[in-house]
């Protein structure tokens, strides 16, 4: 696994980066609005933002005095392809144990019927 992929799975583990990288997902925010709407302070969501950066899953531009983030779409399609890769891998190895236990073609709707006997 590449060192931008698990610094972004391990940034991604705590609660509150999760919660910022979700709220980014509406597009670029300001520190001060962020920060508004978590349990956290100011510096604990720049903090935040500072580790999400690193792991290069958010970007910041400079708009007049202050900075707004939003998320690193390189980032995400990282994250997006490790996870699509899993889910196909997963989805293979389900067809092929489904695939295993099925009946042979031609089989299918045909079912065998337990006969009682007939009472007197």
């Amino acid at each position: 696994m590449d060192a931008y992929l698990q610094a972004g799975l391990d940034a991604l583990a705590d609660s509150t980066r999760m919660a910022i990288f979700q709220k980014l997902s509406g597009g670029p925010v300001a520190v001060n609005e962020l920060a508004r709407t978590m349990p956290v302070t100011r510096p604990a969501v720049s903090q935040h933002l500072k580790v999400l950066k690193k792991a290069g899953l958010v970007t910041d531009i400079r708009d007049g005095t202050r900075r707004l983030y939003q998320l690193d779409p390189d980032g995400v399609a990282r994250l997006r392809a490790h996870f699509d890769q899993m889910w196909n891998k997963a989805l293979n190895t389900f067809k092929s144990v489904v695939e295993q236990d099925a009946p042979p073609r031609g089989q299918h709707g045909k079912s065998r019927r337990r006969t009682r006997p007939k009472s007197a």
